[in-house]
């Protein structure tokens, strides 16, 4: 069965790169609409559906928040610039403030998705969640990412 994640539908949502910017459940500042607390968001699906493989390594709570504050602190490339993980995958941005746009999106979800994630792949005793990241060695789209 092919998941297809339950935004597709929605109606009257700004885009940026041809991605459309999803409210999120956030208190962090960015570009994205914010949502209703009680509503499922894009990163909740994302955490639900996918698995963590930039955690592999970390034993406690506080290594993987070190290794995902780190994560945060890296630059957020757009489609056109080196680095970009989708080339092809999204529209080139038409000017200098859409491919701002986009960057904020990116980094505030990464932010906000970071944040969730280590509340799910770690125990309250900071131990690793065995069930969660037992996918962290396998290959996605045939690739490892680093």
């Amino acid at each position: 069965m092919v998941y297809h994640s339950s935004f597709v539908d929605e109606e009257g949502i700004t885009k940026a790169c041809g991605c459309p910017l999803l409210p999120l459940k956030s208190h962090i500042k960015g570009p994205a609409p914010v949502s209703d607390q009680d509503r499922t968001d894009i990163v909740d699906e994302a955490i639900t559906f996918f698995r963590a493989n930039r955690l592999e390594g970390c034993r406690t709570l506080a290594e993987g928040t070190k290794a995902i504050i780190n994560l945060g602190l890296e630059n957020v490339p757009v489609p056109g610039e080196s680095g970009f993980p989708f080339p092809g995958l999204f529209a080139l941005p038409q000017s200098k403030k859409e491919a701002e746009l986009f960057r904020n999106y990116l980094k505030q979800i990464r932010e906000e998705t970071s944040g969730r994630l280590l509340s799910v792949a770690y125990r309250p005793n900071g131990t690793p969640n065995k069930w969660w990241l037992a996918f962290a060695k396998r290959k996605f789209m045939n690739i490892i990412v680093p």
